[in-house]
């Protein structure tokens, strides 16, 4: 389930997070919680928002199925490769590096990674509910093809719509877009591309990636309206600006090779 997959995720992120050396005067707090989002259960409704499932019999379904066989025409080329890269969440930051222009850790951004941590349980919370009343079969599910990983038995159980992968990917990429807003493009068009990458792997329909998108969307839309969240990014703004100036950069002709294959379109 994709609360089980954030869950870990969020506990990752800050496993061996150093304290932040105090400046003077100290930046306020984070008031983080590990076993706790921002939003609880007062966050919008993605289920009331987002646009149903796709059935059988409807266009919806029938250009996801068409999608999902052309697409995997794609395996073993770079953007199958990228695809097999961002299947683990736990690296999102280190994913986003290249279009943030730092690797951002436990090390160099303790409290930004409690945030996004923090933030993971959020994206889960609103991923449950639509995937559990849709119930929708993963694309391998309904039609034969290879897919980046292993079509196991646990990820056959886990409905395809929304996807969670991709709700957590824009989510995390539209607080960095606004800590960084001059590298907001090339922020987005990653995060765009991290959860694509599910589609490339066949896990996903197209379907299930554009309401993850949207669902990603609206908790960040949620998240605004929540005073701990926001003082929380206040602090975190000044963190990352501090480590983007600290660096070091990226390697720069991976990261050109990888806006490269960013910017084709899968399908």
């Amino acid at each position: 389930m994709a609360w089980k997959v954030l869950a870990v995720a969020a506990a990752a992120l800050t496993m061996g997070a150093a304290p932040a050396p105090a400046p003077a005067p100290a930046p306020a707090p984070m008031a983080t919680t590990p076993a706790q989002g921002y939003l609880g259960d007062t966050g919008p409704d993605g289920y009331k928002i987002l646009p149903p499932a796709p059935v059988a019999g409807t266009t919806r379904y029938e250009a996801d199925r068409a999608i999902y066989l052309g697409t995997r025409s794609l395996k073993d080329t770079p953007r199958w490769a990228l695809a097999q890269n961002d299947v683990n969440q736990l690296a999102i930051l280190k994913d986003l590096s290249c279009s943030i222009g730092v690797e951002l850790t436990p090390a160099n951004a303790p409290k930004t990674v409690a945030l996004i941590s923090r933030v993971g349980r959020d994206v889960s919370h609103a991923t449950d509910r639509p995937k559990d009343i849709y119930k929708r079969q993963r694309p391998f599910l309904i039609d034969k093809g290879e897919t980046c990983i292993a079509q196991s038995e646990a990820l056959a159980k886990s409905p395809d719509y929304p996807s969670g992968h991709n709700a957590w990917g824009w989510t995390v990429g539209l607080i960095m877009a606004e800590l960084a807003p001059d590298r907001a493009t090339e922020i987005l068009a990653r995060a765009r591309a991290f959860g694509e990458g599910r589609l490339v792997c066949g896990v996903h329909n197209l379907s299930a990636i554009e309401a993850g998108r949207l669902n990603g969307s609206i908790v960040v839309a949620g998240l605004h309206g929540s005073e701990a969240f926001r003082k929380d990014l206040e602090v975190v703004r000044k963190e990352v600006a501090a480590a983007r100036k600290a660096g070091p950069a990226p390697d720069p002709a991976a990261c050109a090779k990888e806006a490269a294959i960013v910017a084709q379109n899968p399908y």
